[in-house]
């Protein structure tokens, strides 16, 4: 068993990288990985210093799934309370902070639920992609049913959730499940490479622009054009929106403080 912490959590940066720590088991996410992540969350949330927020594993795997050893051991009433209340999908979804899940080895269920979660994914060549809950008799319960066919298609989505086989980095790059796709050794320092980048942009207009894409998957059209707008003079209002508009005039490098 882990010794340490469940997750860790260090700094590179204005980049915070939270790291699940259980390689016993591969990174299943149990009831206390995922208290552990939404504390990690939780704790990097308000601070300033950190504008992009790495989601990894340890061991040579992202994660491997729920821990189906506790399924075993619950009712469904259980069950059905273990899965109400804050729930670490959807607050990585829904984080202020972008997020990059940074995958390599195993990412199976809600290991891979997790990760589409996340804003960006970057995979390293060994990563694994799949959902196999349909072996179990279930169905994905964290999101991917969801967020699949809004990232890959409904009939990609439905091969990885009908069949329960999982795919390789490769093909997950292809589909557009992940957008970078890079050799195990340089999985690091590519991922903090992009991280980097999104930390140099203004966290007001990082702010916005997550919001903007993702109404795309819940409003019309119309709806999705006015929400924009609106969006967009929130940035131009800010700050930060009149900073990156007179360093663009002085041909200057715009200094961002995140201010509204």
């Amino acid at each position: 068993m882990s010794e340490g912490p469940l997750v860790r959590s260090e700094r590179e940066g204005a980049v915070a990288i939270l790291t699940i720590d259980r390689p016993e088991r591969r990174n299943a996410l149990d009831s206390a990985v995922r208290a552990a992540l939404l504390d990690a969350l939780d704790a990097v949330r308000e601070d300033d210093a950190v504008r992009v927020v790495v989601l990894t594993g340890s061991g040579g795997h992202f994660a491997a799934g729920a821990d189906v050893r506790e399924f075993a051991q619950r009712t469904p009433d259980e069950q059905r309370r273990a899965m109400s209340g804050r729930r670490v999908f959807e607050e990585v979804a829904a984080y202020p902070k972008p997020t990059i899940a940074m995958v390599q080895g195993y990412c199976l269920g809600g290991g891979c639920e997790l990760a589409l979660a996340c804003d960006l994914r970057v995979a390293g060549e060994s990563a694994r992609f799949g959902q196999p809950e349909v072996r179990l008799g279930l169905i994905p319960g964290g999101g991917a049913t969801q967020r699949l066919p809004r990232l890959v298609g409904t009939g990609a989505a439905l091969r990885l959730v009908l069949t329960g086989e999982p795919i390789d980095a490769a093909e997950a790059y292809r589909l557009g499940l992940v957008e970078w796709l890079v050799p195990d050794a340089e999985l690091r320092p590519r991922t903090l490479a992009v991280a980097t980048t999104l930390a140099e942009r203004s966290p007001v207009a990082l702010r916005a622009a997550k919001a903007a894409v993702r109404a795309a998957w819940e409003m019309p059209l119309s709806a999705g054009l006015a929400h924009e707008i609106e969006l967009f003079l929130a940035c131009f209002a800010s700050a930060d929106g009149q900073e990156g508009i007179r360093a663009f005039v002085e041909k200057r490098v715009p200094e961002f403080s995140g201010r509204g």
